[in-house]
């Protein structure tokens, strides 16, 4: 009864909670337990459990069955005070999805005593402002059954393994800050496989150099990080990247099977599309977003193009592709599938060539150009407004995508000659 009186006890006290079970117990013509009993009180109070998808939802406290998919054993830590610790974790689904349910210190004690298929019932809540776990406050077995279906990559094993993987997307290397304050460099990529899609993250830039997009590559000793929303990957220098011959095949989901939360890969017809707006980030910084309307042969999708994707020339009629992209409730109801940082989308018949070009890069709202006086592309990556560099790439359209670029020395010597010779052209 006092697991149950856990939802409550900001409501009623332990007395009243007691008195109302035994309550519903008598007028239920003893045809229910004590716990049966319970959970309906607690219904009653308005703290019903919920399916593991709506554990996304705001609230200081969860209460939800799930069965266990995968466990870790209780691990010892040092905490910062010197103290020791342990903590485990359980990997829990039911069809609706998967969470993680972390125990912390007594409560790692009951990883041992789980079994994977075992059905518990669970009270928690999230960490801080984290959706993606729960650390659990309560925690006992159930007999009830769930039909445990979203169990596709379920497992928190951290050790490393070997993917053959589709670089659908390879971004340039960026430095970042570590917890010593010195700095690093590393690169990030979306990867697919016959899975779906995932991050991944080199440590080691030069894993990834040279690897354009559409790449199929021989991945060994990617470490997973259960931890994150979806799959996800990191290398180092103990992993190696290969080019592979090997035909791998990326699932796509129909559209009709997009629900309001997750990552998903879709295909579709683009039915409607309005500009790009731009608008100011939180950092002050000038972006993009566009919305469009997907559609198969069974129902529509709407997406929500974001920064340079929203830049991406399409049009009524055109196939496109979008990979790891995250599916929410739409402002206006129904589900929208967002396409930002992360993610990928292309047009799949849009042509691909070769490109070496030289220019100037002009900043403009939300997007970057690369302009020779004659010609003008939109460029992707990180580059600064008004220098001068040669980009050896892939022209899609009516953007470039680089794989080297080199800063060109501007002569001042050949400049003053051009100067004059547009002089020289104007008197003509």
């Amino acid at each position: 009864m006092l697991f149950h009186y856990a939802l409550v006890d900001d409501l009623i006290t332990k007395e009243e909670f007691e008195r109302r079970v035994e309550t519903k117990i008598e007028d239920c013509g003893d045809l229910v337990d004590e716990p049966t009993a319970a959970m309906m009180v607690v219904g009653e109070l308005g703290r019903e459990h919920v399916k593991i998808k709506g554990l996304s939802a705001r609230s200081s406290l969860f209460s939800f069955f799930g069965k266990v998919i995968d466990k870790t054993e209780p691990k010892e830590f040092d905490r910062a005070d010197g103290e020791k610790g342990w903590v485990a974790t359980l990997l829990l689904g039911d069809e609706t999805g998967t969470t993680r349910v972390v125990l912390w210190d007594e409560k790692a004690g009951a990883a041992l005593d789980t079994a994977t298929g075992d059905v518990l019932e669970v009270i928690g809540r999230h960490p801080g402002k984290s959706t993606h776990e729960i650390y659990a406050l309560a925690i006992r077995k159930s007999g009830c059954e769930i039909a445990c279906t979203a169990t596709a990559g379920g497992s928190l094993s951290t050790e490393p393994v070997d993917l053959d993987a589709v670089l659908l997307a390879v971004e340039p290397p960026r430095t970042f800050t570590k917890r010593d304050g010195s700095t690093g460099e590393m690169a990030e990529a979306v990867i697919g496989d016959g899975e779906g899609t995932a991050r991944l993250v080199a440590w080691v830039p030069d894993l990834l150099a040279g690897l354009p997009a559409g790449s199929t590559v021989h991945i060994t000793r990617a470490k997973p990080n259960s931890r994150a929303e979806g799959r996800n990957y990191s290398i180092d220098e103990k992993s190696r990247v290969n080019v592979t011959e090997t035909a791998v095949t990326v699932p796509f989901t129909p559209l009709h099977s997009v629900a309001d939360q997750g990552i998903y890969s879709v295909q579709g017809t683009v039915k409607q599309v309005q500009e790009p707006h731009s608008f100011t980030t939180r950092n002050g910084t000038t972006s993009w977003v566009r919305n469009a309307l997907i559609h198969d042969a069974d129902d529509e999708l709407r997406i929500v193009l974001w920064g340079d994707h929203a830049l991406v020339p399409v049009a009524p009629g055109d196939q496109v592709e979008v990979y790891h992209a995250m599916a929410k409730p739409g402002r206006f109801g129904g589900i929208e599938l967002g396409v930002g940082r992360g993610s990928v989308f292309r047009v799949p018949k849009e042509t691909r060539c070769p490109i070496v070009f030289s220019g100037t890069i002009i900043a403009g709202p939300g997007c970057l150009f690369i302009d020779n006086g004659s010609e003008r592309y939109l460029i992707e990556g990180t580059f600064t407004h008004g220098s001068e560099v040669t980009v050896t790439g892939l022209l899609c359209g009516s953007r470039i995508i680089p794989e080297q670029a080199e800063q060109v020395v501007v002569d001042a010597r050949s400049v003053l000659q051009s100067v004059q010779q547009f002089r020289n052209e104007l008197k003509s």
